[in-house]
């Protein structure tokens, strides 16, 4: 009873540094005219201060070496998320305060992903039943990209109110179930950290938003919902298809929008608002609407997919066909990536 009086103080004391930390940020980023200004690729009206995500940053970054102190946190862990995220989100502050070439961010992107996967050591092979689909050097350059894509579709989908702050609370929740239903209670923890520190700062994101994420938050979370899915493959090879599932909604819109761009022709890294979620936040003309209903697609469509595939009731492959085609469907009915109509405040 004890330690778990502890966990329930140490997690609300991790919310409560997020939301106090970005309460300080907003006057900061206030007082020196650190705004977000609207320009014909935002999809907000109004200046707004930007940079709150560094809040959630240092209280994932306490949390984890003060877990590591209490032996809630494993050291491996410790030095993989937090090294790497370090990284990420120091890049994402510079660029915030100035302006970093895109080769650099990517080639330091690259190296924070590497470092991450390093600090994993041997990942066990991902398969479907008895078929191998992952593993050895394959595998190694896969999680390689994929924690680069992560890291750079999640600043891409950082694009309207509290979006990317109901992705990571709901994803988080929905990891730490999967790994408590699987027997592994101690998987639940971190994405419970993470979980409580986005938490904090989404009090202040929620529409209409007093404060933006900024890259260097936005990148943070990409890589550290990366790299807590790994933490969750390490522990069982199965969660990593249940975690590809509760990240479901950022993936598919991501990806389509990007692969549907490079086919018209246009530069992956060139600014844009074409996204899925961005028209349909133009339909509707509201970004409450289009947040609340990620949130929603999470909890009832892509959390209880997950869960089956954490019980071993749906092998991961399948659940993840399931998940991802209406998801898929979502995104072709909201243009996702379609170049054609990106620029059309009426859509």
């Amino acid at each position: 009873m004890g330690e778990q009086l502890m966990v329930w103080v140490f997690l609300l004391t991790v919310f409560v540094l997020a939301f106090v930390g970005t309460a300080w940020l907003r006057r900061y980023a206030l007082a020196r005219e650190l705004m977000d200004v609207p320009n014909a690729r935002s999809s907000h009206v109004v200046p707004t201060p930007r940079g709150g995500g560094l809040a959630v940053v240092i209280a994932f970054e306490a949390a984890l070496l003060a877990g590591w102190g209490m032996d809630f946190v494993d050291g491996d862990f410790v030095w993989g998320l937090g090294g790497a995220g370090a990284l990420v989100a120091l890049l994402g502050f510079l660029d915030d305060h100035g302006h970093i070439p895109a080769k650099w961010r990517l080639a330091g992107h690259f190296l924070a992903s590497g470092w991450l996967l390093f600090s994993l050591g041997t990942l066990p092979p991902v398969g479907f039943g008895d078929t191998i689909v992952l593993s050895g050097i394959i595998a190694w350059v896969f999680f390689w990209l994929y924690l680069v894509w992560m890291l750079n579709l999640y600043n891409f989908m950082d694009g309207i109110d509290g979006i990317a702050g109901v992705e990571a609370v709901t994803v988080c929740l929905g990891g730490a179930l999967i790994s408590w239903l699987a027997g592994m209670a101690g998987g639940a923890l971190l994405p419970l950290l993470f979980g409580v520190a986005m938490a904090g700062f989404l009090v202040w994101n929620l529409p209409p938003a007093r404060i933006f994420m900024g890259d260097v938050g936005s990148g943070f979370a990409g890589l550290v919902l990366g790299g807590l899915s790994l933490c969750a493959m390490v522990q069982a090879p199965h969660l990593f298809w249940a975690w590809l599932i509760l990240l479901g909604v950022f993936i598919v819109d991501a990806t389509v929008t990007l692969l549907r761009r490079m086919l018209a022709g246009y530069p992956p890294h060139q600014a844009h608002r074409s996204h899925g979620y961005q028209y349909a936040s133009r339909r509707f003309r509201s970004h409450r609407v289009v947040t609340l209903a990620v949130g929603v697609i999470n909890v009832m469509w892509l959390l209880p997919l997950a869960v089956l595939v954490s019980l071993d009731w749906l092998p991961g492959l399948i659940g993840l066909v399931i998940a991802y085609v209406p998801l898929a469907c979502l995104a072709w009915l909201f243009r996702s990536g379609d170049v054609r109509f990106q620029d059309l405040s009426g859509i």
